[in-house]
C-alpha cells in the first residue's frame, strides 16, 4: 500500500487544474524585459502537485508572452544527488524545488540566488512569520515559502472504541490538546484495551523525518541552537524530559519495536494496516487515507507540553544564484505564490499554504475538507524560532547525528543523560561551533 506519497516517481499529471490569469498583479505590472526567455525547473512530485506546477507554468507562459519554463520532473530519490552533481558542474536548473530542512545548506553555501532585491515590496507580509523565518539566511531572502505542512494525529476511531475510549474525549481544538500527562495515560488505557498485536500509535520520526521529533523538544520548550543557528543548545532540561518522554513510547510498549528513527518501515503503514490506533501524520497522508482506510478516522492535534508546538514540513521554491535570468525567476516564484495558483496547489494536493490570507476559515481540500482545519490550526502553533534553527546551513550535518543519538535512545543502548550529552556535542561537531 503506498502510503509515503512524497518520495515516489510521479508522471505526468493525472490532474487537470484550472489555468489562473487573474490575481497576478506582479506579472501584469513587470517590465517587459522581465517577461521574455525560458526557465528550467526541477521538482518532484505527487500526480497532484505536478498538476499543480502545470497549471501555474500554464497560466505564466499565457500571462506572458515569450516565456517557456521547462519542467524536469524527477523521483525524489535522484532529486538532490541531481541537483548536487549539476551545482558542482555549473549547470544547475535555473529553479528548484527544496524542504525547509535542506534550504539552509544550499544557501549557507552560497548557491542560491538572494531573491530579496528583486521581490515586490510587500512581498514578506503576504506570508506566515513561520514560513518567511524558514527562507531566510543571513541578512538575505534565498527563496519563497510555497507550501507546509504538519503533523497532527490521525485517529482509528473503532480502536478507540475497542478500547473503551469515547469519541467525546478527543480534543477538538489546538487549546485542548492531550498535555503529555494527558495522552500518557491514554496509551495505558490503549494498551490494556488492546490486543498484544495492537498499539496505542506510533510516531512518523523514520528517516530524514527525525527532525519531527524535534516537535516534542519545542513541546517542552527547547531548543537545538541558539539564535545564530550555530551555537548548540540541546543541553537542557527540556530536552532531557523531551528525550524521556520519546523512550517512553518504547518501554511502556505504546509504540511497535520497528517504530524507531532507522526503521525501514515507515509509521503510517502501521495505521493503515490498523496496527496501531493512531500515527503523527501529515495532511499529505488524507487522500491515501480517504480511498484506502476501511475503517472510520479522523484527525486530531499533536500533544502539548510548557507550549504547543510542531513541525514545519513542506518546501519552498528557490532560484541558483548563477541563473541567467535571476529577474524573470523572481517574477515566475512570486506568481507560483501569488494566492490562486497557492490556493488551487494546495487544495489539490492536501498541503498547507504559507501565505498568511489563504489560512482561514476558507482553507479547502478536495479530500476530507472537514480536517483542514485541524491542520491549519496545528501549523499555527508552530513558532518562527523553532522554524528558523531547522533553516540552519548545518541542518543537514546535524540529522544524521540525530539519527544515531535518538536511536540508541529508542533501542534502549543508551540513558537519556548519555544521549543529551551526545547530541549536544554531535551537534556542535557538526555546526563547527
Amino acid at each position: 500500500m503506498p502510503v509515503t506519497r512524497r518520495t515516489f516517481l510521479v508522471g505526468a499529471g493525472a490532474l487537470a487544474l484550472p489555468v489562473v490569469l487573474a490575481g497576478c498583479g506582479f506579472v501584469q505590472s513587470a517590465p517587459a524585459e522581465r517577461r521574455t526567455g525560458t526557465l528550467t525547473f526541477t521538482t518532484w512530485g505527487t500526480d497532484a502537485e505536478l498538476a499543480g506546477f502545470r497549471a501555474a507554468i500554464a497560466a505564466f507562459e499565457a500571462a506572458n508572452d515569450g516565456v517557456t519554463v521547462e519542467l524536469n520532473a524527477v523521483p525524489y530519490e535522484q532529486m538532490f544527488t541531481n541537483i548536487d552533481a549539476q551545482l558542482q558542474a555549473g549547470n544547475p536548473p535555473d529553479i528548484f524545488r527544496v524542504p525547509y530542512y535542506t534550504f539552509g545548506a544550499y544557501a549557507g553555501r552560497g548557491q542560491l540566488l538572494d531573491l530579496g532585491p528583486l521581490l515586490s515590496a510587500d512581498r514578506e507580509s503576504q506570508f506566515t512569520p513561520q514560513a518567511w523565518a524558514a527562507v531566510q539566511n543571513g541578512d538575505g531572502t534565498f527563496g519563497l515559502p510555497h507550501h507546509t505542512d504538519t503533523s497532527a494525529i490521525l485517529v482509528n476511531l473503532g480502536l478507540l472504541r475497542q478500547a473503551g475510549i469515547d469519541a467525546s474525549e478527543i480534543p477538538t481544538s489546538p487549546d485542548d490538546a492531550w498535555t503529555w500527562e494527558e495522552l500518557d495515560a491514554l496509551g495505558e488505557r490503549l494498551r490494556a484495551g488492546l490486543p498484544a498485536d495492537r498499539w496505542p500509535w506510533a510516531y512518523n520520526w523514520q528517516g530524514n523525518g527525525v527532525t519531527r521529533w524535534l516537535s516534542l523538544l519545542f513541546q517542552s520548550d527547547g531548543a537545538f541552537l541558539e539564535s545564530d543557528q550555530r551555537t548548540p543548545a540541546i543541553d537542557s532540561d527540556a530536552a532531557r524530559e523531551a528525550v524521556e518522554f520519546s523512550r517512553s513510547f518504547f518501554t511502556k510498549d505504546y509504540v511497535p519495536a520497528n517504530n524507531t528513527i532507522a526503521s525501514s518501515s515507515y509509521a503510517a503503514e502501521s495505521w493503515f494496516s490498523q496496527s496501531v490506533a493512531m500515527v503523527w501524520s501529515g495532511a499529505f497522508q488524507l487522500p491515501d487515507a480517504d480511498s484506502t482506510a476501511d475503517f472510520e478516522w479522523t484527525a486530531t492535534y499533536a500533544p502539548r507540553n510548557v507550549r504547543a508546538g510542531g513541525d514545519f514540513g513542506g518546501n519552498a521554491l528557490v532560484a541558483t544564484a548563477n541563473t541567467t535570468q535571476p529577474e524573470l525567476a523572481a517574477a515566475f516564484l512570486e506568481f507560483v505564490t501569488d494566492a490562486q495558483p497557492m490556493r488551487d496547489f494546495c487544495r489539490a494536493a492536501s498541503l498547507l499554504p504559507t501565505r498568511a490570507d489563504l489560512l482561514n476559515d476558507d482553507l479547502e481540500f478536495d479530500v476530507r475538507s472537514d480536517l483542514a482545519p485541524v491542520f491549519a490550526a496545528q501549523a499555527s502553533v508552530v513558532q518562527p524560532q523553532d522554524v528558523a534553527q531547522v533553516a540552519s546551513p548545518s541542518m543537514s550535518a546535524i540529522i544524521p547525528v540525530l539519527k544515531e543519538q535518538l536511536d540508541l535512545a529508542f533501542t534502549g543502548a543508551q540513558d537519556t543523560a548519555t544521549t543529551v550529552t551526545n547530541l549536544q556535542s554531535g551537534i556542535g561537531a557538526a555546526t563547527g561551533a
